[in-house]
């Protein structure tokens, strides 16, 4: 044997045991990483059907607004023809939007198509429109579906 042959042998074991990680410390991280996913999933997933349930809530505005326009413009005891009117825009998430009155009251009714994760064709959002003096107040209908399910 050569007299460095040795030595040589001594110093790779030294560099070999400085190198990587062990199985222990590798799962150590998978097994964080694992409890933050489980954690931080069921939260993700509320946020993404409240936001694409925020495009059924926009399925209203023309509908409400032509309610505000009529009522500010007729009065409300004028405003009985809005419902007969049909074609109120609705995009892909939503399956229909009508409009209804009883008395001095009007129901804004959005149906969602159930397409979205999250979402499901009960979960309509409903809104009461109750008019007063020339203007219209409204709030969302105690039976909306959406209220249920955490969507509105």
């Amino acid at each position: 044997m050569e007299p460095g042959t040795l030595n040589c042998f001594a110093r790779s074991r030294s560099i070999n045991r400085a190198r990587g990680f062990t199985l222990i410390e590798l799962m150590m991280v998978v097994a964080i990483v694992g409890i933050l996913a489980a954690v931080a999933l069921p939260s993700y997933q509320s946020y993404a059907a409240r936001a694409s349930f925020a495009e059924v809530i926009a399925a209203a505005s023309p509908a409400r607004a032509a309610v505000d326009l009529c009522v500010q413009s007729r009065g409300a005891e004028q405003c009985a023809d809005i419902p007969a009117r049909d074609g109120w825009s609705a995009s892909s998430g939503v399956d229909s939007v009508a409009v209804s009155m009883e008395e001095d009251d009007f129901l804004v009714t959005v149906t969602p198509a159930g397409t979205a994760a999250g979402i499901a064709v009960t979960d309509t959002y409903i809104l009461l429109g109750q008019a007063a003096t020339g203007s219209v107040q409204w709030q969302t209908h105690a039976d909306s579906g959406c209220i249920d399910s955490g969507l509105c």
